[in-house]
């Protein structure tokens, strides 16, 4: 499917799917968008943790890993990082993407390069502290581990590209994933997808969303 590379508000890139009719980030800003939503209303509330067991459905372009692995470095957090993406981006794509120049950390160029090339379906340890697995393979098809995640990252493409992903089943399977007390944030906040979390088990908090958005969910399960 073809992809074209998409400058956002912020300066920051993203991918436009034209098959789809969907951006991989907000348009007013991919970097924002990924440090509102996922660093600083889901990260940041595990802080005071020695270790973090992160699931994302919906790697993409990297930028979300490539954020908390920055945040790990800083603080010293352990972090192993599950993700899926059923349909990886190819070097071409990645080699175009700018988020070296905007995080201006040492070496993001090298690092979301290694996220992108670590082999699949086993764990790879980046760096001592830092431990990435990922697998290609739908939410719907994957298994999960009961009680195992602290935090999780909803990042596919909406309900309208993608409705399959956003189903009370896949919730339900996240949920029972998640240990007590975890939390799963996402950039969508329409009212089905809030409802369904909440029937699901989660409690769940509309927040303030990035620039361009008015609301974002994080669910907490108690």
């Amino acid at each position: 499917m073809e992809k074209r590379i998409h400058i956002t508000g912020d300066g920051s890139y993203t991918i436009f799917v034209p098959g789809l009719d969907e951006f991989y980030h907000s348009v007013k800003g991919a970097y924002s968008e990924s440090m509102h939503v996922f660093i600083n209303l889901g990260f940041k509330k595990f802080t005071d943790y020695k270790s973090i067991n992160i699931f994302e459905v919906g790697f993409g372009t990297g930028l979300n890993c490539l954020l908390t692995f920055i945040e790990s470095e800083n603080q010293g957090i352990e972090i192993f990082y599950d993700a899926l993406e059923p349909f990886p981006l190819n070097s071409n794509i990645i080699s175009k993407l700018n988020y070296s120049s905007i995080t201006d950390y040492p070496d993001s160029e090298k690092w979301l390069k290694s996220f992108h090339e670590s082999g699949t379906g086993k764990w790879i340890d980046l760096d001592e502290r830092f431990s990435l697995r990922k697998n290609i393979v739908k939410i719907e098809d994957v298994r999960l581990a009961a009680a195992n995640y602290d935090l999780v990252y909803y990042d596919a493409f909406g309900p309208k590209a993608q409705p399959e992903m956003w189903t009370r089943d896949n919730f339900l399977k996240i949920f029972d994933s998640m240990k007590q007390n975890g939390v799963l944030v996402t950039y969508c906040s329409k009212g089905q997808v809030r409802r369904d979390l909440q029937n699901t088990g989660f409690v769940v908090e509309r927040l303030s969303g990035p620039p361009g958005k008015r609301e974002v969910l994080r669910a907490v399960k108690k």
